[in-house]
């Protein structure tokens, strides 16, 4: 794969027709990892805003960095993850296919296991940002919130897609019941936030 055609060198709406092409990658993992992507960035947006002198004097502004730092590394790590999804997609298409007659069990069990564990780790990425954005909105320069919320709502669906992804690849009992609690507390977050009530 070039470095043309990952998608942490893609422009937006180039990924966005690559996705929409008949072509297995980048496909619904990817689709997972740039909205986790989109809502760290907006999150992160939030914290910026969190800056103002007042922030400074009442302690927020350190709790913002905090976020920031946080962010910031993840943000590259959620677009990463697009490509290790393509990439793992594309071992595990070898494992349907002829050549896996030659393939020791040992090694299709490494590409099926790693299959599963990009968007596990990606859901389990979402999970601790959603939770360290919520611990942030208190603190947050309330003019700019809705971003810090639109950042829980897109890692929210994120993990959701990447649950899916995961359940392809044909998880363990034990490993959804974990994963499905993990989206429970996200949901909570978002009731919380949403306030529909």
């Amino acid at each position: 794969m070039s470095s043309a055609s990952t998608t942490s060198k893609q422009i937006l709406g180039q990924f966005i027709t690559a996705l929409s092409s008949k072509q297995p990658t980048p496909g619904g993992g990817a689709a997972a990892a740039v909205s986790a992507a989109i809502g760290a960035a907006a999150a992160q947006m939030s914290a910026a805003y969190t800056q103002r002198k007042k922030d400074q004097e009442s302690g927020a502004s350190e709790k913002a960095q905090a976020l920031i730092s946080s962010l910031a590394s993840h943000t590259e790590t959620y677009l990463n993850a697009a490509d290790e999804d393509a990439a793992a997609y594309a071992d595990l298409q070898r494992t349907w296919k002829k050549e896996a007659e030659s393939m020791t069990a040992e090694e299709k069990a490494r590409i099926e296991a790693r299959a599963l564990a990009v968007p596990v780790t990606l859901l389990e990425q979402c999970h601790e940002d959603v939770m360290k954005i919520q611990s942030f909105l208190p603190f947050c320069n309330p003019n700019i919130t809705s971003d810090a919320k639109v950042g829980i709502h897109h890692l929210a669906g994120a993990a959701r897609a990447a649950f899916q992804t995961a359940m392809v690849n044909s998880p363990s009992e034990e490993e959804k019941k974990r994963l499905k609690s993990l989206l429970k507390e996200i949901r909570q977050v978002e009731d919380s936030i949403l306030d529909l009530e």
